[in-house]
């Protein structure tokens, strides 16, 4: 065929063992790329293009790792995605702990700092909420109501060190047994937001009748009422109306404690970063990812902790997380959490590839392998410390992992259930998502998507493709983290994201 004239189009070479170019830009048909392949179809922005001819049933290779395979003969030039591309199991070398060393944590006095609030018991917030939290759906426009009249009231602004109030509403907690997954999963998930040190007090309400019990929640924990922490049932209290008084009353009470809080010089070794990505595209794994997980590896060095999560946008680059494990025994344990997924979705009639969305697959990525590899960049190079099931409380301090589903809010409230302080988004097609009590920076892969939604980005990672280094962009944002835990308000924060997005993980059956 015949090649148009004029420059090449920007293409991207990942690996040299790649046999797809990525396209920097839209690649029309007959158009060379910059490696002289010429395009035998128009190639979409972010998508891939064959550089060689493929074999059927050859893999197909992009960060120098199998992300598919051909269901039929793919020509150099052909636009390569879902219509040619297949998934099958493959074996994968695990390699457990070889990559495993020591970290170079820097001394507390050479850490970088932060502006923030340190609780009475050593922890250390970046934000100071008084949360409103549920036992079941049936109390939640209850809670609503509570936070509405505090924020209506307008009491809030005589006390200026409260960021502010969430109702933080959830969909279940009534038909639901005890000794089963679900309470236990809601029950850690709900101690974790009421202990999570950006909150700095909280009051439960319940219904009464429910199954998630507020008496037997508290005798799990041992926690008793204070200027702090009340509870309260609709049923006992008497109804809508008294129920909502009373809350009011014990929100306004707590206030002056609250306000007491003072933000102060804390070491970054007190941050826990959520490390979070949504609305992917083709660039994730090239720009935004493993620019946060450079950002991430900085956090580290500093004494911090990362949690990376969301198993099943890891299925398929598990390989390169049990390599970095500090034992072997840590990476048995991500290996076992990735065949419970496996047989989970088996159970629901599912595949693992049913991810990526049909939104990442307009953005170039194909299947989940291909989204897997760049979503696990977020958690840069440095030793998997440990891995965590939902929810639980994350105490070791470094790189760890955490089993989540890959749906953002789900995930995310999995890791702030568990101390996160602090979460990075990264995202390709643009994502609206906010958290409270724990702020969100939203980081563009690319610079078209970033000047649409300005307002909603805080960091452009796009120009990276225009020569930025990804150690310059970490830099960037680890900065800019640091900004964000000593109360830069970030863009999901300033349009008022965070009320609706309390959605604990519900792993069993409802009744």
């Amino acid at each position: 065929m015949d090649t148009i004239a004029g420059n090449p189009a920007r293409t991207l070479r990942l690996s040299q063992d790649d046999n797809i170019l990525v396209a920097g830009e839209k690649i029309e048909k007959g158009v060379a790329g910059a490696e002289g392949v010429v395009a035998l179809q128009r190639i979409p922005f972010g998508h891939k293009m064959a550089t060689v001819d493929i074999a059927k049933d050859a893999p197909i290779v992009k960060f120098g790792q199998i992300i598919g395979f051909a269901k039929q003969p793919i020509s150099r030039g052909d636009w390569v995605h879902e219509h040619n591309v297949y998934m099958h199991e493959f074996e994968r070398d695990y390699r457990f702990a070889e990559g495993a060393r020591p970290e170079n944590i820097l001394p507390v006095s050479e850490q970088a700092t932060f502006e923030g609030f340190r609780r009475a018991n050593g922890r250390a917030g970046t934000r100071n909420y008084i949360g409103v939290l549920t036992s079941v759906n049936c109390s939640t426009t209850v809670a609503g109501f509570i936070a509405k009249e505090i924020e209506r009231s307008g009491i809030l602004d005589d006390y200026p060190n409260i960021d502010g109030i969430v109702a933080l509403k959830q969909a279940n907690g009534c038909v639901i047994d005890y000794r089963g997954v679900i309470f236990d999963t809601l029950k850690k998930t709900t101690w974790g937001y009421a202990t999570n040190p950006n909150m700095g007090g909280v009051i439960m309400v319940g219904l009464g009748c429910e199954g998630f019990q507020i008496p037997r929640f508290k005798e799990a924990y041992g926690v008793q009422e204070s200027e702090t922490f009340r509870t309260m049932t609709i049923q006992e209290v008497g109804g809508t109306r008294k129920t909502v008084e009373a809350g009011v009353e014990a929100v306004k009470a707590m206030l002056p404690t609250v306000n007491k809080a003072k933000r102060e010089t804390i070491p970054a070794s007190e941050l826990m970063l959520a490390l979070q990505c949504g609305g992917s595209d083709g660039y994730s794994g090239i720009t935004a990812n493993p620019a946060l997980g450079v950002a991430a590896d900085i956090l580290v060095h500093h004494g911090g902790t990362a949690i990376l999560s969301e198993t099943p946008e890891i299925y398929g680059a598990e390989h390169l997380l049990t390599r970095r494990a500090r034992s072997k025994e840590v990476g048995e344990k991500l290996v076992d959490i990735i065949h419970w997924w496996e047989d989970y979705t088996r159970r629901n009639n599912m595949e693992m590839n049913n991810n990526p969305s049909p939104g990442n697959k307009l953005g170039g990525l194909t299947t989940i392998l291909e989204k897997s590899l760049g979503a696990a960049a977020k958690g840069g190079s440095t030793t998997l410390n440990a891995v965590y099931n939902y929810a639980d409380p994350v105490t070791e301090k470094g790189f760890v992992f955490m089993d989540t589903p890959g749906y953002d809010p789900v995930a995310a409230t999995g890791q702030v259930a568990g101390g996160a302080n602090i979460l990075a988004f990264t995202t390709g097609r643009g994502s609206a998502y906010g958290c409270k009590p724990t702020p969100s920076m939203k980081l563009a892969t690319n610079t078209p998507m970033y000047e649409r939604m300005k307002e909603d980005m805080d960091i452009n990672c796009g120009d990276i493709l225009d020569g930025v280094t990804l150690r310059e962009k970490g830099e960037e944002i680890f900065s800019e983290l640091l900004a964000v835990a000593s109360g830069k308000k970030t863009k999901s924060e300033l349009l008022g994201y965070g009320d609706n997005e309390f959605v604990p993980w519900q792993i069993g059956a409802t009744m």
